[in-house]
């Protein structure tokens, strides 16, 4: 396998069913619609009987149903056979994907392999590849069970790249278009439509060389660390793949230390600036406490100046500005029978939930009785406004994420508290294709 060591990168070999009929051989990644198993009974009835990637995934859903080993034991016998019955080929390369949501964007995205040696998940880490929110380690053994010697592996972790110039996935996608797909078609349940193309030889080599020589020098510090690579989704999965490498390298010396293919894990690299990529803050409701008191402890904490407005949708359109020279914080809530709208206008340049995180578990830390159940995580505008509303409940509207202050925050900062952003929708997420040799 041709590996670019400085960078924790490798040309794997990639396995895809000889045949591909991506409308039952592709599902969603294993960690979506984790409370809807009718979603998941009616990707089972998409698959049918034919190979399907579905039967070679755990999804969370079923995590806490009492039959998890009988079930890995199943996946782990599904991968043997779909190995051994030669449905897969398998070659040497990249794969460049171009990825339509229902929602008319367009994703692009690297499929490769990552040295999990140059990854950690761990808070202050200055690794070539870090993690981005926060890592449960809790949430790892149940997954390794699934991972520890499974013959295949299959991606649905996603690494970002801040590449301004587009030079890695751009690059690999104007040299991979100039010959036909590989795959190309329609994703289950209406989730769009998928299309990838092959990234293999001298051309290509020299061209990922480049870009991650360029990528490497623009994301090295003053200290020399180098930051290349951010997990944007999957990090638990990621986090799982090097747990299992630790355990495995113990029984592993010389050669085969650089050459297992557990050393490695696939995953898809997505350029932070692609437009078809959305970032959306997770906004925060506080329900049982002082609203008015949390407020004024926030402006406390993080500085700044209190404006008051007098509709939800002049709030909402202040919050959003992309032209804001500092963080603002949307508080919407109901006292003494009155609508209360207000924003916390700071000079925070840092990703808003950052400064805010702390400060919020520091207050309830103090003041609530049950911290588990008095704050909750809402995506979309819509919902978190109409939650202020609520009786004893303050909602927390954030500002868009920054783009170009976010690996700059990650570097400085380290982790971002676990529920910081989302990268699109539930049915956006990446959906399983490519394949690897694992054990």
């Amino acid at each position: 396998m041709k590996t670019f060591e400085n960078y924790g990168v490798q040309i794997p070999e990639i396995l895809l069913p000889e045949t591909i009929d991506l409308k039952s051989w592709s599902v969603i990644a294993c960690d979506q619609y984790t409370q809807d198993k009718d979603y998941w009974a009616r990707a089972k009835e998409a698959a049918g009987s034919n190979p399907s990637s579905l039967n070679l995934i755990f999804p969370e859903v079923y995590l806490n149903d009492g039959d998890g080993e009988a079930r890995i034991k199943k996946i782990h016998e599904t991968m043997k056979s779909y190995i051994d019955s030669g449905i897969f080929n398998g070659e040497e390369e990249c794969i460049y994907i171009e990825r339509k949501t229902e929602y008319g964007r367009t994703r692009k995205g690297l499929v490769l392999a990552v040295d999990l040696e140059k990854y950690e998940w761990k808070p202050g880490s200055k690794a070539l590849i870090r993690a981005t929110e926060a890592t449960v380690p809790e949430r790892i053994p149940p997954r390794m069970k699934i991972r520890s010697g499974a013959p295949v592996e299959l991606p649905h972790i996603m690494l970002l790249a801040n590449d301004a110039k587009d030079l890695l996935v751009g690059g690999a996608g104007t040299l991979a278009k100039k010959n036909s797909p590989i795959y190309d078609g329609d994703l289950m349940l209406n989730s769009g439509h998928i299309t990838g193309w092959k990234v293999a030889g001298s051309e290509a080599e020299s061209l990922l060389e480049n870009a991650l020589s360029s990528l490497a020098k623009a994301g090295t510090d003053s200290d020399g660390n180098c930051f290349l690579f951010a997990v944007g989704d999957g990090n638990h999965s990621l986090a799982t793949a090097k747990a299992v490498w630790d355990e495995h390298k113990k029984t592993l010396s010389g050669d085969d230390l650089k050459t297992s293919p557990v050393r490695y894990a696939l995953v898809e690299v997505v350029n932070i600036y692609d437009e078809g990529l959305t970032f959306e803050p997770i906004h925060r409701v506080i329900f049982n406490q002082d609203a008015g008191s949390l407020i004024l402890f926030t402006q406390e904490k993080l500085g700044g100046e209190i404006k008051n407005f007098d509709s939800e949708k002049e709030l909402e359109d202040f919050v959003a500005d992309k032209n804001a020279k500092g963080a603002r914080y949307g508080f919407i809530t109901t006292i003494a029978g009155k609508e209360k709208l207000c924003v916390l206008e700071t000079k925070i340049t840092d990703l808003a939930i950052a400064a805010l995180q702390p400060v919020l578990d520091e207050y309830l830390d103090k003041k609530s009785k049950d911290k588990k159940n008095d704050i909750d995580y809402i995506h979309g505008t819509e919902d978190v406004v109409k939650l202020g509303h609520k009786e004893n409940a303050l909602s927390i509207l954030l500002p868009p994420i920054a783009k170009d202050s976010f690996f700059q925050t990650i570097a400085s900062r380290g982790v971002l508290p676990r529920k910081s952003f989302s990268m699109g929708e539930a049915s956006e997420k990446r959906f399983y294709v490519e394949a690897r040799k694992l054990f």
